[in-house]
């Protein structure tokens, strides 16, 4: 799950990581009044969307507005505001398909000597939380690491041991950072990894973490995202979701316990197991199309969930066809054939539909296909399905 980046910077800073006064804004006047209420001549005007590279980014139609602004004056603020509230925004991260701005943070400028980049991740190749950390801040990080890979430092966090303090004073030393920028900079990654740990974060950014005129340290961006096995522990963390920005596909599929990741392709997948989900993604990419999800039903699902789930993948206007792939462990193959031909029944087959069962009661599934009277494409094995749904799509574009 992700938030915005004023509650990524509230939770920081309950760690005791310095972060700069801002306001949250719904409104032009709101905008005028934060930033009377901040003070000072420089103000930042942040559109607050789930993407990054909102500084580079633009609003549809309007190439040369971003959606980070520097104004000086509150009137400055509300004109901006006007001009960045209720507009798409497009980013490298969001797709052409851009992200309605609903709200803005209004935050106090400041003066800037240097930018760095820190973050904090699980690196699942390493097993463990890895720190990653560039002198290169202010920037895309993967433009970083494409073009000056030899300013990516990284750290590894020994899941046993924990941060050690010298891992934090060495990495400061090798930003650049010198005298009680050292002591300051060990704090920070100190409080970051204590508010990883504590709130089962998946990720902590800080883009750019600078440095003041003064010497001291300061986060001016913040994202942070969490592992959605450990929510239940943190309702307070649960309760800043913000569902303008999620896929509608994903949330009515986590309403039901399924997983599922909404792609840009246009084969819907229904499949039990992760593994055999992204053997199925790979196998559509192999025949020359591309998936539309990631949509796991696991493998005890109801039928109810199957249901639901089917439901999503036949309510995307982007679906062509559907492909159905089902091994039946713990999952039986009638149960799914009963909960597909009912909800083919309930909300209309409109797409080529290919189905392939096998493992548990696959024959008494079949026959409940075959005898369905439903216009659905019976498969023998994954690579037959994927061959079939991608022949059905591709007829069904050019009849």
């Amino acid at each position: 799950m992700n938030i915005h980046e004023y509650q990524a910077k509230e939770l920081l800073k309950s760690f005791g990581i310095p972060i700069p006064r801002g306001v949250v804004v719904h409104s032009p006047d709101e905008a005028r009044d934060a930033a009377k209420s901040l003070g000072g001549h420089l103000f930042v005007v942040k559109a607050q969307i789930h993407a990054g590279g909102r500084g580079a980014g633009h609003y549809s139609g309007e190439p040369a507005c971003s959606g980070v602004r520097l104004v000086k004056t509150p009137d400055e603020a509300r004109t901006a505001a006007y001009e960045m509230l209720d507009r798409t925004l497009i980013t490298r991260q969001t797709g052409p398909q851009g992200r309605v701005v609903r709200k803005l943070y209004i935050e106090e400028g400041c003066p800037i000597e240097r930018e760095l980049y820190f973050s904090m991740l699980i690196d699942r190749a390493e097993r463990c939380i890895v720190i990653v950390a560039s002198e290169a801040g202010g920037m895309s990080i993967e433009d970083v690491a494409e073009k000056m890979p030899d300013k990516i430092r990284k750290v590894a966090i020994d899941p046993a041991l924990g941060l050690a303090d010298h891992q934090s004073r060495e990495l400061a030393t090798r930003l650049g950072l010198h005298g009680s920028q050292i002591h300051q900079f060990a704090e920070i990654v100190r409080s970051a990894y204590t508010a990883f740990t504590t709130l089962d974060a998946a990720l902590i950014e800080t883009n750019p973490l600078v440095v003041l005129k003064d010497g001291s340290l300061l986060i001016l961006d913040a994202k942070m995202a969490f592992d959605d096995n450990g929510l239940f522990r943190h309702k307070a963390i649960l309760e800043l979701r913000d569902p303008n920005e999620e896929d509608p596909r994903e949330q009515e599929a986590a309403r039901f316990g399924l997983s599922y990741v909404g792609l840009d392709g246009t084969i819907g997948c229904m499949v039990n197991g992760a593994g055999l989900a992204m053997a199925t993604m790979d196998i559509i990419h192999e025949e020359g199309e591309s998936p539309a999800n990631f949509l796991d039903v696991g493998g005890g699902a109801s039928k109810e969930k199957v249901s639901a789930a089917f439901r999503i993948l036949l309510g995307d206007s982007r679906i062509e066809g559907v492909l159905v792939n089902i091994f039946g462990g713990i999952m039986r193959c009638d149960v799914i054939a009963d909960a597909v031909i009912s909800a083919c029944r309930e909300v209309g087959l409109h797409v080529p539909l290919v189905v392939r069962l096998a493992g548990t009661r696959v024959e008494e599934g079949m026959a409940l296909i075959t005898n369905s009277g439903l216009n659905v494409i019976v498969a023998t094995d994954l690579g037959d399905a994927a061959r079939k749904i991608v022949a059905a799509v591709r007829a069904r574009r050019t009849a």
